[in-house]
């Protein structure tokens, strides 16, 4: 009898310890509103309306004005991109922009696919919702919600889309695919009240994928996109079916990582690392110090004073593309802030890169945009989220020329069920954007993997 108690005991306190262990797995949240004012009484309307992109002769007047009005001030010799935008090279991005970029083209490129806003806890969420033309017979579309970063925005994903939703190969899954603004970025209305964190923005992203009626779905996300879809998959990981992700920095350092760091130039082997992960994780003395501080300026000024850089570059067109294609230049490849041109245009049109400049420009949201900074670093390092680990299958791209490595080892401290890694060809930070073609397959790879195992 005694026995039969204690062994009940027993399995009473290990089904509980159980249950609060996975319980604790889950990030939890609750709703909020971040619209002007107190919540309504009334329930909020879930309605959601097709938005298009549009523009005025009064939008782009303002525009030239402010560019003829532009104070310049010459670079120093021989600085290149290291001292930030070069000044020879912006006078010609800027006479482009003038004289010969089409705004009124890039909108109607814009409106190519079918743009919406619904309101989601007193926030006007924007964002593009592609259809697959036609699904092969006997197959339904994977539902996918792919999200940007700073200073990127959905237009990120333009190359990408047509690679998904429309494949050359009909081997290839077919995808139905979301792509919204965060909050505080372009066409999203911007929170009235503080606090709105990645947290926040994820809650909003599942509520949005639901409102279009996906039970379940997969996600991905580089920069801010990253962290949003990752904490998507902690609050519900029985809706999220994967996540992949080209940007996983490590969030909470563990025994493993704090090990290889010590011990793995020294024994490579036997942490997994390959000869990128040594030449990213060893440089150098010097460049592991120096590095950090020269390419971190930004985000220290975004998670502090927001609003009062973002004043002047609210006002100025050329301050904001020069604050906003620095990055597109360095984050690309470090490498490029010694040409003087910033290498640029080796990657990117000057088309794609004014239509990303412009959309920061019309809508007005460099400041709601940096703020998000803030709300996430201003609440510390430890934050729940960055505790849990990442419960649902997960593939990485790891792109060679991303602003940090993660290499094998650590993203599976991180993310329990790494499906998939995949240390790409050539690649930096805007991945999406720079490499839609590497992108696509990489994606495709993955959830087939996750797919033939569902089936399974």
């Amino acid at each position: 009898m005694f026995t039969e108690v204690l062994l009940g005991l027993l399995s009473a306190g290990l089904i509980f310890f159980l249950l609060r262990r996975n319980r604790k797995q889950v990030l939890e949240t609750e709703d909020g509103w971040w619209g002007p004012g107190v919540p309504p009484d009334a329930e909020e309307d879930t309605t959601i309306h097709p938005f298009e992109v549009t523009t005025s002769n009064e939008e782009l007047e303002d525009l030239y004005r402010r560019i003829d009005q532009t104070r310049p001030v010459p670079s120093l010799e021989d600085s290149q991109f290291n001292y930030g935008f070069n000044f020879q090279y912006l006078k010609k991005v800027v006479s482009y922009w003038r004289n010969e970029f089409d705004w009124r083209r890039q909108v109607d490129k814009l409106n190519r696919y079918p743009h919406f806003k619904t309101s989601i806890e007193g926030i006007d969420v924007h964002y593009v919702h592609v259809k697959p033309k036609k699904v092969p017979e006997g197959t339904s579309a994977v539902p996918l919600i792919a999200v940007h970063g700073w200073p990127g925005s959905f237009y990120e994903f333009y190359g990408l889309i047509p690679l998904l939703t429309d494949p050359s190969d009909p081997e290839e899954l077919v995808f139905e695919v979301v792509c919204p603004s965060i909050p505080g970025y372009g066409f999203s209305g911007a929170p009235h009240k503080k606090g709105f964190d990645s947290v926040c923005a994820a809650r909003i992203f599942l509520k949005l994928m639901k409102r279009l009626g996906f039970q379940q779905f997969y996600a991905q996300g580089g920069d801010w996109g990253w962290l949003v879809t990752t904490n998507m998959a902690q609050l519900e990981p029985e809706t999220v079916k994967g996540l992949h992700v080209n940007f996983a920095p490590p969030s909470k350092p563990g025994l493993p990582m704090v090990l290889s760091i010590m011990l793995g130039r020294r024994f490579p082997k036997l942490f997994g690392f390959t000869n990128m992960d040594i030449e990213r994780l060893f440089p150098r003395m010097e460049k592991q110090v120096v590095e950090p501080i020269k390419e971190t300026g930004y985000m220290h000024i975004q998670a502090t004073k927001p609003d009062t850089a973002g004043r002047g570059l609210n006002d100025s067109p050329v301050g904001l593309a020069a604050y906003i294609l620095e990055k597109f230049s360095t984050w690309t490849s470090h490498d490029f802030r010694d040409l003087e041109d910033g290498g640029l245009t080796r990657k990117f049109s000057l088309d794609d890169l004014l239509t990303n400049v412009m959309i920061y420009w019309t809508s007005g949201c460099i400041i709601s945009s940096m703020r998000f900074y803030k709300e996430n670093f201003g609440k510390g390092l430890d934050q729940p989220h960055s505790k849990l680990p990442v419960l649902v299958p997960t593939g990485y791209a790891c792109f060679p020329n991303e602003l940090m490595h993660t290499p094998e080892l650590w993203a599976k401290q991180k993310y329990h069920k790494l499906v998939t890694f995949t240390p790409m060809a050539r690649g930096g930070h805007f991945a999406a954007m720079e490499e839609p073609q590497l992108m696509a397959e990489d994606i495709q790879k993955f959830i087939k993997i996750v797919e033939k195992k569902k089936k399974r």
